[in-house]
């Protein structure tokens, strides 16, 4: 388990961030991450990563406190994937870019190569093991940045807004392969916008507001139970709202499902 136990974090000079969070991710959740811009999500996730240090509080992992741990260390069990995935990437292929951080772990050649090979595959990048990593789309460097990750052996994958400029097909091919390492036991963090992404894929959400963690539950408890949404920066998914309009209709968290209900409703008859 990671955790963030009373942990408060203030900028240098600034007013503080963070203040008192209690924060428990469990391996094999996924989780979204929300609140307003500016509520300290980010900085959540770089604590946890090390890229920041608390100003006060602890981070652990299975109980062993590894607050003063650096990125590089944390690395090895956390991948972390920026909202621009490029700023991570500074070699000449895929592939080479992949095998970065085996090669720094002082595996064999013989490891980095089967391990740079599963994460290719994994990320659906195989054919793209010789490409120069700039040229790639959006979708294809957040993939690059997961196999990254994965050739790492990460137990936790930390997204920071990994679907923002990304059209829908590109979006939903992402989603799915999270949700497939997730099958695999990987923990996954998604920092989101997206307020679908919240209702179709996370099981727990945790939104960050007033320096503190405000909500911490179900996406069904988020958007059917909390009246207070705007003021945390959240919306409720038009497939929710449509659900909740219709009196005896079940909560539904995509539009397939609301489709889906209603059709169940009417008895089978496409209603247009």
């Amino acid at each position: 388990m990671l955790e963030l136990r009373d942990v408060s974090f203030t900028y240098a000079g600034g007013e503080p961030i963070l203040e008192h969070l209690n924060v428990q991710i469990r391996e094999g959740e996924f989780i979204g991450l929300g609140g307003r811009n500016g509520s300290g999500k980010t900085t959540v996730t770089r604590l946890l990563m090390g890229l920041e240090k608390p100003t006060s509080g602890i981070v652990r992992l299975d109980g062993r406190d590894v607050t003063a741990a650096g990125a590089a260390e944390r690395s090895r069990f956390i991948g972390y994937v920026f909202q621009r995935p490029e700023r991570q990437m500074f070699r000449s292929t895929v592939a080479e870019e992949v095998a970065y951080g085996p090669e720094q772990l002082g595996r064999t050649p013989e490891e980095v190569s089967a391990d740079v090979n599963a994460a290719l595959e994994a990320a659906n990048l195989t054919d793209l093991a010789a490409a120069y990593p700039p040229n790639l789309n959006r979708s294809e460097k957040q993939r690059v940045a997961i196999a990254s990750a994965l050739a790492m052996k990460t137990r936790y994958l930390i997204l920071d807004e990994p679907t923002s400029g990304q059209d829908k097909n590109g979006k939903e091919r992402l989603m799915e392969l999270l949700a497939d390492l997730n099958k695999q036991g990987i923990t996954i963090l998604v920092i989101t916008h997206d307020m679908d992404i919240f209702a179709a894929y996370c099981r727990r959400v945790v939104v960050i507001g007033n320096r503190t963690k405000a909500f911490d539950g179900t996406a069904e408890e988020l958007f059917t139970k909390r009246g207070d949404l705007y003021e945390l920066g959240l919306n409720r998914p038009d497939a929710v709202t449509l659900s909740m309009a219709v009196p005896g209709l079940p909560y539904c968290a995509t539009m397939e499902a609301f489709r889906d209900a209603m059709l169940k409703r009417v008895g089978g008859v496409r209603v247009c």
